[in-house]
């Protein structure tokens, strides 16, 4: 069971009942919506895997805190998760520093928002006091640092340049991995080329 709120039932459910009959296709579940508690039930069908019911609780809670349904069939991909930061947890339950708080993490016009999901290829959603984050392990790793980063006060500045680093990082780590001649070899042998 998913507690939505009141605002993305009509989402989740969307025009002529479309998104929901796409998650019970794409996961093969049953899923009822009680629209006056809030209460969504997921169950898988009868010869389904339990792990497509898990996806459709994720896909279900990305939506309930602001994803698209669009960027939240991304957690279709087996390697693709979803984070959830309470801002609750650093500020409290002060509106005034939580609205401050998505503020810096927005950024102007979204600019802070799109830099960090451009450079770590994640989709982040701000929603009432939590911040989600839809993308691989090490991709949400990175983004979550950013936010941390940007919630204990570092300028935008500096979260651009760190993230920049380990991308730069990333991508060197990974030619060195191609270029290891023992790597090469053993790749060979593998696919039978040697």
């Amino acid at each position: 069971m998913v507690k939505v709120p009141d605002d993305r039932i009509g989402v989740i459910i969307g025009k002529d009942g479309r998104v929901k009959d796409e998650i019970e296709d794409k996961c093969e579940v049953l899923i009822q919506i009680d629209s006056e508690s809030g209460n969504v039930i997921i169950s898988p069908r009868d010869s389904a895997p339990i792990e497509q019911a898990f996806k459709a609780v994720e896909i279900v809670s990305a939506i309930s805190r602001g994803f698209s349904p669009e960027r939240s069939y991304r957690l279709l991909a087996e390697d693709v998760i979803l984070q959830i930061v309470d801002l609750n947890e650093y500020v409290g339950r002060s509106h005034n520093q939580i609205a401050r708080l998505k503020g810096r993490i927005i950024g102007e016009g979204g600019k802070s928002r799109k830099t960090i999901e451009d450079l770590t290829g994640t989709n982040i959603s701000i929603y009432r006091h939590t911040v989600g984050i839809i993308g691989n392990f090490e991709d949400i790793k990175l983004a979550s640092d950013a936010i941390l980063h940007l919630i204990k006060g570092s300028s935008h500045k500096t979260v651009y340049n760190f993230l920049q680093d380990k991308r730069r990082r990333t991508k060197i780590d990974k030619l060195y991995l191609w270029e290891d001649p023992g790597l090469k070899r053993e790749k060979d042998y593998l696919s039978g080329t040697d």
